[in-house]
């Protein structure tokens, strides 16, 4: 539980130390000016019991140690030690020399308790506070997204049944010693035995002995019955690694499928391509244009859809903030018929959209711009005025594709200029797409004073990603499972929107160079 008060007034030795060592324009002094983190408490006081357990450690005190590391890039154990010996840390901690110290362990146990979704209200309420003031707008949002690589070396798929059975084993060792001992010898039985088979035969057995393992497990989980609402640990890991197993078992009958798990020690870690493949996650910002200031962050496996998840950034910065974001500039991969419906719907979202085209291929013939549909869409007419209902969706059911006949194309006086040469069985087909307004509107947008000036400020997302990755170590995630890396990098963000916050505050802008 949380104690009343957690304040310990400085001595007055405390107070010369600081003066005397801490200079007034230090990154941390300026961190403590543009942040109230007092008001941080009441967001995450609902995470401790009101009356039970032992006096906890003050919340704003674990958040500003997650700053630091994230400020540094310092480990749990990096950062307590760098706060014994170095007098700003104690500053920003608002510690005497005397005060005592967390132990290490408790920064693990605090960002658990916190979770992936109170960190987002503590990275909203850092935003709130920027807002206060005055830094940021909402006229123009930028948004783009990066490649993280997955904290795991990647097994080949022998390996990872392999592993998965060991975890699983190991995980059901609580609840049944003697069945764990017997599956693990008769593991080591049929590495030896298909010792000399094929990887294809080794992989077949090992699925299979994997398959019997999780059958027995599924009883296991029947006889402990549905979790309470405080689940022990020893239970969480056996349910996980069931969820797990029973993945790895339906994705090895399934070769076909995309998406594969890659490891059974980072489960939410998929397969993506982002210049060349990796393993790992997508990592997405949003930006205000003006502040530089990061308005909202979202971390998905390698696999997800990049385009789509914009609106979704959109969406969780106005339902945090209460705001209402005007434009939104995205690379070209949003140049996608339903992700600009989305962005653009005045319904939904409404934004004007500032997206460059894909290059779109030209035709001496005639294009669908060069037939017109009527009644309501089922008809298509041609520019000889020839009408036809026959239709179909497209292979990516982004459209319908008309079917002229033969007969109305042959004695055509436009054919020249409709098509090269009339097909055997029909004639001319036409794929008209369901978001061609969408399309041209977003290509007629690009001819206009304001796109070109909205898109001279797209590399500063770029920019910004850059900075995450080069300075805050944000090549790589920390940690396993989706949660933990959303933890790692809304911290990140929270670290560089203050950075951006002091600049912006503290730092007087430099007089132009007279030439």
């Amino acid at each position: 539980m949380l104690s009343p008060s957690y304040y310990t007034k400085p001595t007055e030795i405390d107070l010369m130390v600081y003066e005397k060592m801490i200079p007034e324009d230090h990154i941390l002094c300026q961190f403590k000016k543009v942040i109230k983190f007092e008001q941080i408490r009441d967001l995450v006081k609902d995470c401790y019991h009101p009356n039970l357990g032992r006096s906890a450690e003050d919340p704003v005190i674990m958040l500003k140690l997650e700053v630091l590391q994230y400020l540094d890039g310092l480990s749990d154990r990096k950062v307590l030690k760098e706060v014994q010996v170095n007098v700003a840390y104690r500053y920003f901690l608002d510690l005497s020399m005397d005060s005592p110290l967390p132990s290490i362990g408790l920064l693990s146990q605090f960002r658990r308790r916190l979770g992936d979704e109170r960190h987002q209200t503590v990275f909203g309420e850092v935003i709130r506070q920027a807002r206060q003031h005055g830094l940021i707008k909402d006229d123009l949002r930028l948004t783009d997204v990066t490649h993280v690589i997955a904290n795991v070396a990647v097994p080949a798929t022998l390996q990872l049944v392999a592993q998965t059975r060991e975890r699983l084993l190991r995980s059901a060792k609580p609840y049944a010693q003697e069945r764990v001992e017997e599956e693990q010898k008769r593991a080591e039985e049929i590495r030896k035995i298909t010792a000399k088979l094929t990887e294809i035969e080794r992989l077949g057995q090992r699925v299979e002995h994997l398959r019997k393992i999780v059958g027995w497990a599924d009883e296991i989980q029947k006889k402990l019955g549905e979790p309470g609402e405080k689940v022990e640990p020893q239970r969480q890991r056996f349910d996980k690694m069931l969820e797990v197993a029973h993945r790895i078992v339906d994705e090895s009958g399934n070769p076909d499928q995309k998406d594969r798990t890659r490891s059974s020690v980072d489960p939410d870690a998929r397969r993506g391509k982002h210049g060349s493949y990796y393993d790992g996650y997508q990592l997405a910002i949003s930006m205000d244009a003006e502040s530089e200031i990061i308005t909202a962050v979202d971390v998905a496996p390698a696999n997800q859809d990049e385009a789509a998840n914009a609106a979704n950034m959109v969406e969780q910065e106005q339902k945090a903030q209460e705001n209402r974001v005007k434009a939104l500039s995205i690379d070209g991969i949003g140049f996608r018929g339903d992700v600009l419906r989305k962005l653009k719907d005045p319904k939904g979202l409404g934004l004007i959209v500032y997206v460059p085209p894909r290059d779109w291929p030209t035709s001496p013939y005639y294009t669908a711009a060069n037939f017109h549909l009527e009644e309501g869409g089922t008809v298509l007419v041609c520019p000889n005025e020839e009408e036809i209902r026959s239709r179909s969706r497209n292979e990516h059911d982004t459209g319908w594709q008309f079917h002229f006949k033969r007969s109305q194309c042959q004695d055509c006086p436009l054919l020249s200029q409709c098509m090269e040469k009339l097909p055997g069985k029909h004639g001319r087909q036409v794929n008209i797409n369901d978001y061609e307004a969408e399309y041209q509107a977003a290509r007629e947008l690009t001819q206009t004073k304001e796109y070109a000036e909205v898109r001279k400020q797209h590399p500063k997302i770029e920019r910004k990603l850059a900075e995450i990755v080069r300075y805050h170590q944000g090549r790589r995630a920390r940690f396993w499972g989706k949660a933990r890396v959303a933890i790692q990098y809304l911290l990140t963000a929270i670290v560089v929107n203050l950075k951006r916050m002091a600049k912006l505050l503290f730092v007087p802008a430099q007089d132009p160079v007279c030439l």
